[in-house]
């Protein structure tokens, strides 16, 4: 069995040693301890003050213990509200009208307009599974176990929530839309870049060019990526696609992967997921059908195990509710891993 809950001081070994396998584009894991630890104290100090918490900007992470091994395989996070100090940046694809009468030539050119969101929305990220754990739907529990977390703390998260995916970047860290753009205004190299946007995204605004750049003077190799995930990335997509997530002509202003926006309300999982009161913990339940199931406490647990719905409550196994550290009377919250 699997447990999705908070991340501890103690995990910090397992979480470096998961970020070196990840490759380039993934900022919000990064390959650098000691970011690693300070972002695991803040989740840890977030979680500590989750029941007075606000969407203020808290960082929460998340990792997937197997129970048996108590090895940690998966890390997934979010940020309760990006912008802030350090406005959320991104480009914006819009539409410009170029219009003569002399020659009877209109011409509508798309655009990147840079915008800098100082009270931005919720937004998931951190999201890597180990290799060997990618299977029987470790991906999906590990995704949508923040949405059963937004479900069970409302008031922790804004009304809306992105997702900037991993654009496209080769194995040696390249990415067509950065030289094309990017590299021009700050001479640095994708992956030093990317990099540098994790410890302080000053530098963003200074030397981001503000005004349009038209897509057309882009290098072919450039306009084909815009919008586009990296491969490792298309099953995420995928899989929050399913969840209500929509591309919105948003996208990274590094390497030009797409950010996914929902209405909190509106994700599947939330919109669809049920509180129930635990009428009854027994060993077996004789079903096909398993669920995501969280508990309603501060130390958030999720798991995925069959579950029975009564007309008392519901009937819950033992081996989950020792997991998820519930007892009869507890309430419990749980969801279809897809929608039917």
């Amino acid at each position: 069995m699997f447990v999705i809950r908070p991340v501890r001081e103690t995990d910090l070994d397992d979480i470096v040693a998961l970020a070196d396998l990840t490759s380039f584009g993934l900022t919000t894991l990064p390959r650098d301890k000691e970011l690693l630890e300070s972002r695991v104290h803040e989740s840890v100090q977030a979680f500590q003050n989750i029941s007075r918490g606000k969407a203020s900007g808290q960082a929460y992470l998340l990792v997937m213990e197997e129970v048996e091994t108590q090895k940690i395989v998966g890390t997934c996070g979010i940020v309760s509200k990006v912008g802030g100090f350090e406005p959320f940046y991104a480009y914006r694809i819009e539409t410009s009208r170029h219009e003569s009468l002399t020659l009877n030539i209109r011409r509508d050119l798309p655009i990147l307009h840079l915008v800098a969101e100082h009270d931005g929305p919720s937004e998931i990220g951190s999201l890597f599974l180990h290799p060997d754990y990618r299977q029987g739907g470790n991906g999906r529990l590990l995704s949508l176990s923040r949405f059963l977390m937004m479900a069970e703390f409302p008031k922790l998260f804004d009304d809306e929530v992105i997702a900037e995916m991993r654009g496209v970047i080769n194995e040696q860290g390249q990415s067509p839309f950065w030289d094309a753009v990017g590299k021009h205004f700050f001479d640095l190299e994708f992956p030093k870049a990317d990099y540098l946007s994790i410890l302080n995204k000053e530098f963003i605004g200074d030397l981001m060019p503000v005004h349009p750049i038209y897509l057309p003077l882009l290098p072919q190799s450039a306009q084909d990526v815009i919008g586009e995930v990296h491969q490792e990335t298309r099953p995420a997509r995928k899989l929050l696609e399913s969840e209500g997530f929509r591309f919105q002509q948003m996208i990274d202003i590094f390497e030009a992967g797409p950010i996914l926006h929902c209405p909190r309300s509106m994700i599947r999982t939330v919109r669809e997921s049920r509180r129930e009161s635990i009428a009854e913990i027994v060993e077996q339940i004789d079903s096909e059908e398993s669920y995501f199931i969280s508990n309603a406490s501060e130390d958030f647990r999720v798991v995925r195990s069959k579950l029975q719905m009564t007309t008392q409550g519901v009937h819950l196994e033992r081996a989950a509710a020792e997991t998820l550290q519930v007892k009869t009377g507890d309430q419990v919250r749980f969801v279809t891993p897809k929608s039917g």
